[in-house]
């Protein structure tokens, strides 16, 4: 018997493909959710023969319309979602504030704060009315939540956004038993954070290497909150490279 039915936003690279393997193998029905439908095969293909059941739909979480298909898909296989881990996100190139283009915050914006909003609305109604009622939100929030990189305001921004999603989510879900916490991860080694390693601008406006960590121990973390009791909750973790500058940056 499956532990329940989980969805992972971005799951076709990087984290939220971590995390959809992990909980695949860990014995949780999950359905995996991206743009690209060979991607998300390409996730389940590498997760290999698992205990958890598959359901790879494509989906753009920044429109309305496509989310709200992905979560009658669900509904109409599983009957139900008890964990949504809220994945799916980009960045931008850094530059001060007045060299990024409107076009760029509307996307970061769009894909890491609405699709993040979109996909809780509906994870939300449908935990509040299955029965059993409740479930489990994870928003990925980042580092960036509480301290930022240079010239990146689209991304800090949206990530301390994330923060007052979770926050409100913990407490409006209260009555209904829905849980909602936060991962916050630093240098995992994923596309997103190849640069680390050939150097990044620093507060001091140095270059420098940083250290990186492999995406497991994240998907490692995600689990270990997902498999709580939704009596326990924890409402933020911080997964991080040991060595990377974020405890005094600047």
């Amino acid at each position: 018997m499956a532990k329940g039915v989980a969805l992972v936003t971005g799951a076709g690279t990087g984290i939220g493909a971590a995390v959809a393997a992990a909980l695949l193998r860990d014995g949780w029905d999950t359905v995996l959710t991206g743009r690209r439908k060979e991607k998300l095969d390409e996730t389940v293909a590498r997760a290999g023969a698992t205990p958890g059941r598959a359901l790879a739909v494509a989906c753009d979480v920044t429109k309305p319309a496509e989310v709200d298909a992905l979560f009658a898909a669900i509904k109409s296989e599983f009957g139900r979602l008890d964990l949504l881990f809220n994945n799916a996100g980009m960045g931008s190139k850094g530059a001060p504030i007045d060299e990024i283009p409107v076009e760029t915050w509307l996307d970061v914006v769009n894909v890491n704060l609405t699709g993040s909003f979109l996909c809780a609305r509906a994870a939300f109604g449908m935990m509040r009315h299955q029965t059993p009622m409740g479930g489990r939100i994870i928003n990925n929030g980042s580092i960036s939540a509480y301290a930022p990189r240079p010239g990146s305001v689209p991304y800090t921004a949206t990530k301390h956004a994330i923060t007052g999603l979770t926050k409100t989510i913990a407490l409006d879900g209260r009555p209904f038993d829905i849980a909602c916490g936060q991962i916050d991860v630093g240098n995992a080694l994923t596309e997103m954070a190849v640069p680390m390693t050939k150097g990044v601008p620093q507060a001091n406006g140095e270059i420098a290497v940083e250290a990186t960590m492999d995406p497991q121990h994240v998907a490692d973390a995600v689990l270990h909150m997902a498999n709580l009791p939704l009596a326990s909750n924890v409402l933020f973790m911080t997964v991080m490279a040991t060595k990377m500058p974020f405890v005094g940056r600047g």
